[in-house]
């Protein structure tokens, strides 16, 4: 049971990791938001299928009522997505990356909604722990800045991933977790297609191989791991786990974007690693 436990801590960790990538990634694309989430999508839509098909996952939908959620469920990432990539263009990846980590809290407080389950009171006090250290992380800024520009994207693009999630939490007993995800970036593509034909599509060679990073580690591995792991953890533990995101995101920064983290970023940093310990332990048993 505890080595169980482990190697699905660790697939947990390993998702959080890879999604990471995409504060470097997203910032650091010299193209539209619109267009950089649609070749994300297509792309990772392609690996997804061929991995499907080499391991002969079942891609039928099996009832009726679930394409509603399916579809809804793509559409809440697809807003996610591209409102994500805005707040780190707005702002840096340190603050965009935890804007969006307001969505543990909005998560504990939507579950007990959305599957019926009992509150359990100790995500407040979990989630408590998660805010207080974005508040330590966030810098003083002005409110015309682009940065509070950047900082609401990110708390919307927050809450858009934590609905999706609650939508698909519900159908991850039933469905493999990449088949999931093959069908969330069929929905994407579609969505986006439009947007092919009248944004600025220059530098797209020059880019291309970010695109195909983004899609194939980021999205297609680090999205699939994260939907497998719902099947073992709520979606509340697994959010709160994930808060480890941000403090790959800004490592990855420093060493690629060269964006130092303050005094601030460390201590902030620490109180949010200190709660995903907490979790981690207490999930233990």
């Amino acid at each position: 049971m505890e080595n169980s436990h482990t190697k699905n801590l660790s697939g947990l960790l390993l998702a959080t990791l890879f999604i990471s990538t995409s504060g470097v990634l997203g910032r650091y694309i010299a193209l539209p938001t619109e267009i950089i989430i649609w070749f994300r999508a297509s792309l990772a839509m392609v690996f997804l299928y061929v991995f499907c098909r080499y391991k002969k996952i079942d891609l039928t939908i099996k009832s009726s009522k679930d394409y509603f959620p399916f579809f809804i469920s793509g559409v809440f990432m697809t807003v996610h997505w591209i409102t994500y990539f805005y707040a780190l263009k707005l702002a840096n990846v340190a603050l965009g990356v935890l804007s969006l980590y307001t969505f543990p809290i909005i998560i504990a407080l939507l579950e007990p909604l959305f599957l019926k389950v009992k509150f359990n009171p100790i995500y407040i006090l979990l989630g408590l722990m998660v805010l207080t250290g974005l508040y330590i992380l966030t810098p003083d800024f002005n409110i015309e800045s682009s940065q509070v520009k950047g900082v609401l994207f990110g708390i919307f693009s927050a809450f858009c991933y934590a609905i999706r999630i609650l939508l698909l939490k519900k159908q991850v007993s039933n469905y493999n977790g990449t088949m999931l995800m093959f069908y969330q970036t069929v929905i994407i593509t579609i969505l986006l297609l439009p947007t092919l034909f009248f944004m600025d599509l220059s530098g797209l060679e020059s880019q291309f191989p970010f695109l195909l990073l983004l899609a194939f580690l980021t999205t297609a591995i680090g999205h699939s791991l994260m939907l497998h792991s719902l099947k073992f953890f709520s979606a509340s533990t697994a959010s709160i786990i994930s808060s480890l995101q941000p403090i790959f995101g800004i490592i990855l920064a420093f060493f690629f974007l060269q964006e130092t983290p303050t005094l601030n970023t460390f201590w902030g940093g620490s109180l949010i690693l200190l709660t995903v310990v907490i979790e981690g332990f207490r999930t233990r048993k």
